[in-house]
């Protein structure tokens, strides 16, 4: 007889586990208990049932426990509760959650795959209305739809603007509802930096999203839900997507050991403090090879990989653990985003000497249909060159610019292995030089001090300080849109009109996208000047991070229009 394999949980972590389980060893008897209705399920393609993208519920189910039984011999109970475990004894306490029976079954392994629950908080006053929804599974998602559907149901108020939150909110908005976005923080979409993230705001803002920052939810009434700042906002419907806790109460119980982060603590292969036991997924601590400290990461992609270690160790099969990064993609309506490895903040949260390059192309040649820029945002560290992360966003495909680089975290790059990466290319799908070949370039001037740069974020210092800004781009675009106070000096005039700018004081250069006004500061620097610094992101980038606060705040403009061509 095979070895007698139990798993607690299904979806991306306690199903790939079974079924690694049953490709090592065909003798096992192997048994998956799911709490829920589903065992396997596409967990972040849920919000897309909201708007049809997912035509049926039923789609978003990817095997039952008939197709477990004929495809892999794995026997899978759902509405199935573990309840306990017996480490001493190697066994577990199960509640028929239908028949209301309870029982035990012996194991030799033990698989924990218990993933994490939404937050729910208790702090806010009517949370527990039956208006207010989360979203785990595909039972949730079905009855916060048949709610959202009803007559009359209009207003929904999502809590959150992280993955989930935005997902929600796109879809809801998709399928002719008025959606309003609520956060606490001063920004969406935690992994990127906040002067990128203003794209996202502005699309949700242009999509008719209202998006509430730097600002709780005290309480739920029956029809509208109220902010710390004592605003209300009108809802039928509210969604909470604050975050996620891992479900560890069984773990905790087993006297399991539980991590500094709240995780279940396991071994390099998954293996938990006690050698019969192993965990993946939501719910354990896992290890950051960039920061070197533990984090949670409630990610699908590495879910399916610590699944396949965890059975690998089980039979005594040697594998890797490196780490993780947090590569991740998000839509928000037209816009695609992706990051992975630090961010600038939390770079330098960490301690970590890094700089970082602001840079605009094409996702495509310009002369194809479609072509429209991509906002890269590369951060490296000093005075090594080596590649910490990047951001990206844009209408093309910003995922395969971001998997680059992420594949260049895992292998220790530097930018001159960015810069030397031979891409593809082709005018329907990139450019000869791609926006990460340019990222490198610029990372590599700005790191050997060929030029000096300010970012974005200090535009508006500059302008209420009456800095020397020299817009070099055409008379033409000067007039659609420009700094308060800036003078345009075209680069093509530049040579002939050196004269009129002074030496004597820090003179800041811009364009459109960084490149004209980078070969402005070259072209002067052979004349004499030092003075000089290139505005990183340069116009396009300073009217997407003043436009969101300028609309919300009613703040002083300093850009006498926004052009975002």
């Amino acid at each position: 007889m095979g070895k007698r394999v139990l798993v607690v949980g299904g979806v991306a972590g306690g199903a790939s586990a079974a079924a690694r389980i049953r490709r090592l060893d065909a003798e096992a008897s192997i048994t998956i208990f799911e709490r829920g209705e589903h065992v396997s399920f596409s967990n972040c393609a849920l919000p897309y049932f909201l708007s049809r993208t997912v035509e049926e519920s039923d789609y978003l189910v990817l095997m039952t426990p008939e197709s477990f039984r004929a495809s892999y011999d794995i026997e899978v109970r759902v509405r199935h509760e573990v309840l306990g475990i017996d480490p001493a004894g190697k066994k577990i306490q199960v509640k028929d959650l239908v028949t209301g029976k309870e029982y035990e079954e012996i194991y030799d392994e033990l698989v924990l795959s218990p993933g994490s629950k939404p937050i729910r908080p208790g702090s806010i006053q009517g949370v527990s209305l039956p208006h207010v929804f989360t979203v785990r599974n595909v039972s949730d998602i079905v009855k916060l739809d048949q709610y959202v559907n009803r007559e009359g149901c209009q207003d929904v108020v999502v809590v959150g603007g992280g993955f989930i939150g935005l997902e929600v909110a796109e879809n809801l908005k998709e399928a002719g509802k008025h959606v309003t976005v609520v956060e606490a923080a001063d920004q969406v979409m935690a992994p990127f930096d906040h002067d990128m993230v203003q794209i996202l705001h502005k699309e949700l803002y242009d999509q008719g999203v209202e998006l509430f920052l730097e600002d709780g939810v005290k309480a739920i009434t029956e029809d509208k839900v109220i902010l710390n700042s004592a605003k209300e906002i009108p809802a039928d419907v509210v969604v909470l997507a604050i975050g996620v806790l891992p479900e560890t109460a069984l773990a905790k119980d087993a006297g399991l050991e539980i991590g500094e982060t709240g995780g279940i603590l396991v071994t390099p292969d998954f293996c938990t403090s006690d050698p019969h036991i192993y965990a993946v997924g939501d719910a354990i601590q896992v290890y950051n090879r960039q920061t070197h400290k533990p984090v949670r990461l409630p990610l699908a992609g590495p879910a399916l990989r610590q699944a396949r270690t965890a059975a690998d160790a089980m039979y005594g099969r040697s594998g890797t653990n490196n780490g993780v990064i947090g590569s991740c993609a998000v839509r928000v309506f037209g816009l695609n985003a992706a990051a992975t490895g630090l961010n600038e903040k939390t770079a330098k949260l960490n301690q970590i000497a890094c700089d970082c390059v602001y840079t605009m192309a094409m996702d495509k040649v310009g002369l194809m249909p479609g072509s429209a820029p991509i906002h890269f945002k590369l951060v490296f560290e000093v005075p090594t060159g080596k590649i910490l992360g990047a951001q990206a966003i844009g209408r093309g495909n910003v995922d395969k610019r971001i998997d680059v680089i992420a594949t260049l975290i895992a292998m220790n790059g530097t930018l001159e292995d960015l810069k030397e990466l031979e891409l593809c290319y082709s005018p329907v799908f990139g450019t000869a030089r791609d926006v990460v070949n340019l990222a490198a370039l610029v990372g590599l001037n700005v790191l050997h001090g060929v030029f000096r740069q300010v970012p974005v974020s200090s535009v508006r210092e500059l302008v209420e300080s009456g800095a020397c800004i020299i817009d070099v781009r055409t008379p033409e675009e000067f007039e659609m849109g420009h700094l308060a106070g800036a003078v345009n000096i075209p680069l093509g005039q530049l040579r002939q009109r050196t004269s009129e700018i002074p030496k004597d004081r820090p003179v800041y250069l811009h364009c459109r996208t960084s490149q004209r006004s980078y070969n402005a500061i070259m072209a002067l620097v052979g004349r004499g000047f030092d003075n000089l610094y290139n505005i990183s992101g340069s116009f396009l980038g300073i009217s997407y991070h003043e436009y969101f606060t300028d609309v919300i705040t009613g703040r002083k403009k300093i850009l006498t229009e926004y052009n975002f061509m």
